[in-house]
């Protein structure tokens, strides 16, 4: 299919998969998350495809939800709507990266915001350029309960991740490295041929033994509670959303608020 706000491309056993809204910081639109999940389901069925990366075009990986089109278009949305579209853009979307039975690995520079950091960190692998950092600062400047997708935990260690949700800061590549949450941390410039030669290195293992050995691992966390955590927290985010704090916050500006946030 065409694609108008991702970057899709396929370099041998790699398929690359690229947030395209430059100009907007690639703020993840309703569009660019549904075509996000159709070239991930393109390049899963491809059987030429052995490894699949999501990054995007620019200075930065993604600035996370796009606000301004929230607030245009579901501001006011009934419980009911904002469920069904939460539910399945942000959750079901996120656990299909989780569920690839390809490995992916998230190549990011500059920021991985809210929903950025969710896509970048469902992803087996994150190769990250000096010049990134994650954040999720909703609780602080938007009164939610995190974003949808609370993988915090599960890969930055409880108390880190209350830290860094509690206070909203900013995590930068080389301590998201030393937490274990970043596999690898290279020059912004060498960034792209990093990520590309580990594609390159897993690609050359053999294929079956790469999906179970991932289905293995992915199955100890489910062992241990993750995808029930996800979809508790979930739940707890919506209820976030008609709490007086966020429809202040909401009746404010979204975007307005998130500015003043930073």
């Amino acid at each position: 299919m065409a694609y108008n706000e991702i970057a899709y491309s396929v370099t041998g056993a790699i398929a690359r998969i690229d947030h395209n809204r430059p100009e907007n910081r690639n703020a993840e639109s309703s569009t660019l998350l549904d075509e996000l999940a159709a070239a991930l389901d393109e390049a899963s069925r491809d059987e030429a495809v052995r490894v699949i990366v999501i990054g995007g075009t620019g200075p930065h990986f993604s600035a996370g939800h796009d606000l301004k089109e929230g607030q245009l278009k579901r501001a006011h949305f009934t419980v009911e709507q904002r469920y069904a579209y939460e539910e399945l853009r942000y959750l079901d979307y996120s656990l299909r990266i989780w569920d690839c039975p390809k490995p992916t690995i998230a190549s990011v520079r500059g920021a991985a915001i809210a929903g950025g950091f969710m896509v970048a960190n469902m992803c087996d692998l994150i190769v990250a350029s000096d010049t990134a950092f994650f954040a999720d600062p909703v609780c602080r400047t938007l009164g939610a309960a995190a974003v949808e997708v609370l993988v915090h935990p599960w890969v930055m260690g409880l108390r880190t991740a209350k830290d860094f949700l509690f206070t909203g800061r900013r995590m930068y590549a080389e301590e998201a490295h030393r937490i274990g949450m970043v596999n690898r941390v290279v020059a912004d410039a060498e960034l792209d041929a990093a990520t590309m030669a580990l594609a390159e290195e897993i690609a050359a293992a053999p294929p079956f033994a790469i999906k179970m050995t991932k289905r293995s691992l992915n199955r100890s966390f489910d062992i241990q509670g993750f995808r029930n955590a996800l979809m508790a927290h979930f739940d707890t985010h919506q209820l976030s959303h008609v709490s007086q704090e966020f429809l202040a916050v909401r009746d404010r500006g979204l975007a307005s608020a998130i500015k003043a946030g930073r």
